[in-house]
């Protein structure tokens, strides 16, 4: 039996308990029964299933969380005895689970059958203090790679390094990802690389990253966040990353999905200017939207169009605008399209015998005065005399004072100079 029926199997027992016996004393037996161990596989499951798209199974996570809350709470502590319910522990803790519940078991295992080091580190990234034990989760993981905690201490590590060293944060995603394939972890890891591939500029590195999490999970409740990064990378990278490689990427997407990662692209190379970009997203938005009910067509119209008009087809994309029915856009493609009106209407407004007059020269004011230049005499300020001639009668008066007085210190030392040199000879 594999992996996936096991875990179906527990999410079935644990459906069950939930459903056929849900309050009453012989529920709590049952749930009694099982080991940690053995309800935390049905949470990994139901996770699992969350980010592969069956948002459905969120409500299942809320009631398997709780329901491991409680079992770990009351707990003999023998059951840690076996290193399955410890390790159960730990990952319920990192899954998304309640700090306070791994801080009151750690309080009382006496007996040492947790990891000091694992649980202090845990409780510190919990209570939002992982900067403190950076270096120690960094440590760890390589010794726990190939145990049941290692995927998530790897992503923890990741969490946890990323804000000092992005190079070794990616490190640890991509151990975390392949030590875990197609799991929640993998799903975290991807998008957190993409962020930083992002943020680094590693556009290669990025679209990888990128092509994988498209093929993968793009109908994870969390794909709106990759969605907004992904758009990031091509639109500030297109060129590098070709119309192929985009293509290539959102190939085996749904049509839905693809189509909308095409629009948010289209607007966001509109809004920059980016008039071959916006164009390529939104024909491919139109043509992943033509077999769907809401097709999108509208907004693929509206940025095609915008992306039409630097290219002198003005007047043929703003009728295109006007046909777009208003309520088939949302209020922040319709800002978008009466801007787009706007600049249209200045751009082809008719000429006048006015707009084409020039003002005289005599009408524009002259913006330098000889006041406000500098220490410059007024024939260099109103544009240089040539050089050895010499300036116009009353120059002295149009002097700035205080230069004036500067001018003749300078003289009277210069004539104070020459007779000294008289009397040498």
């Amino acid at each position: 039996m594999n992996w996936r029926a096991r875990h179906a199997l527990s999410l079935l027992a644990a459906t069950a308990i939930a459903l056929v016996l849900p309050m009453d004393s012989r529920a709590q037996q049952s749930q009694e029964t099982l080991e940690p161990y053995q309800m935390l596989r049905s949470l990994q499951f139901v996770q699992d299933t969350v980010v592969m798209g069956d948002h459905s199974a969120g409500a299942m996570q809320r009631f398997m969380l709780s329901t491991i809350d409680k079992r770990l709470r009351t707990a003999d502590m023998r059951v840690f005895e076996d290193p399955r319910n410890v390790d159960a522990a730990l990952i319920y803790a990192m899954s998304g689970g309640n700090p306070s519940t791994l801080e009151l078991i750690v309080s009382k295992d006496t007996a040492g059958n947790f990891d000091n080091r694992v649980a202090n580190a845990l409780r510190k990234y919990l209570s939002g203090r992982g900067t403190m034990v950076a270096s120690g989760l960094a440590s760890m993981v390589p010794e726990y790679r190939d145990q049941r905690i290692g995927p998530y201490l790897a992503l923890v590590a990741g969490n946890v390094i990323i804000a000092t060293d992005q190079k070794k944060a990616l490190e640890f995603y991509d151990m975390a990802r392949l030590l875990a394939p197609g799991t929640i972890i993998e799903e975290a890891a991807l998008r957190r690389s993409v962020a930083v591939a992002v943020e680094q500029g590693l556009v290669a590195k990025g679209f990888g990253y990128a092509r994988q999490y498209a093929r993968r999970f793009s109908h994870s409740p969390y794909a709106s966040q990759f969605a907004d990064l992904f758009v990031t990378l091509v639109s500030a990278h297109f060129g590098e990353i070709s119309a192929e490689d985009l293509d290539g990427a959102l190939e085996v997407m749904a049509d839905d999905r693809a189509r909308e990662i095409y629009l948010r692209l289209a607007r966001q190379a509109t809004i920059e200017g980016k008039t071959e970009l916006a164009k390529l997203a939104a024909d491919k938005a139109a043509e992943r939207g033509k077999s769907l009910a809401t097709s999108g067509l509208s907004a693929a119209s509206l940025f095609s169009n915008v992306a039409r008009m630097p290219a002198g087809k003005m007047q043929e994309a703003v009728k295109a605008l006007d046909q777009i029915p208003d309520n088939e856009l949302s209020a922040e493609d319709r800002a978008l399209r009466d801007a787009a009106r706007r600049i249209a209407a200045e751009v082809l407004k008719a000429p006048t015998l006015e707009s084409l007059g020039q003002d005289k020269a005599e009408t524009i004011p002259n913006q330098i005065s000889a006041e406000q230049t500098s220490a410059l005499p007024a024939h260099d300020a109103a544009g240089a005399t040539a050089k050895g001639a010499q300036p116009p009668a009353g120059e002295a008066k149009a002097l700035d004072p205080d230069f004036k007085t500067y001018v003749d210190k300078g003289r009277s030392k210069l004539s104070a100079i020459d007779e000294l040199l008289k009397k040498d000879k």
